[in-house]
């Protein structure tokens, strides 16, 4: 024990498995019961990735009638599944990510060219789009396999 009463550092606390191990018994967390919890979350962050890349958008003066088709423009990616699940998740996991609409958005300000970071914006807004919708990064086994669980009919 510490002087605060915790365990010491590297220490795992009273009850808890050792590193590496799993839990056992109330220490171990069921997925099911927090899913619900964590797709709020979710979607809450993808609400602020629409807003901020449409805020972004009108800020670096694009029009607000071009947004909603442009918005739909990233999902030309997933013509990849035409050559397989693999090729399409890494097509489909480019354009539909956090990083790459950041990388993006902020060349576009770094270099001052304003259609490139038009186009970050974009893509930021259409990322917080699809996580709004329940919709992941993709698995290459199949287009419905994604990291934030099966979409579609045969959801498990």
């Amino acid at each position: 024990m510490t002087a605060t009463g915790g365990a010491p550092s590297g220490a795992a606390p009273s009850g808890a498995a050792p590193s590496g191990a799993a839990p056992s018994g109330a220490d171990h967390v069921h997925l099911e019961d927090t899913t619900a919890w964590v797709r709020r979350w979710l979607r809450a962050e993808g609400i602020a990735g629409l807003v901020a890349g449409y805020a972004l958008w009108v800020w670096l003066g694009g029009a607000p009638l071009l947004f909603v088709p442009l918005l739909l423009v990233p999902d030309i990616s997933m013509a990849g599944y035409l050559r397989g699940p693999h090729t399409g998740a890494i097509a489909y996991n480019v354009v539909h990510n956090w990083a790459v609409g950041g990388l993006v958005l902020g060349l576009g300000l770094i270099l001052t060219v304003s259609p490139l970071a038009m186009a970050g914006a974009i893509l930021v807004a259409h990322t917080g789009m699809d996580r709004l919708a329940g919709y992941g990064l993709k698995y290459p086994t199949a287009f419905q396999d994604t990291h934030l669980g099966r979409i579609g009919r045969e959801r498990a």
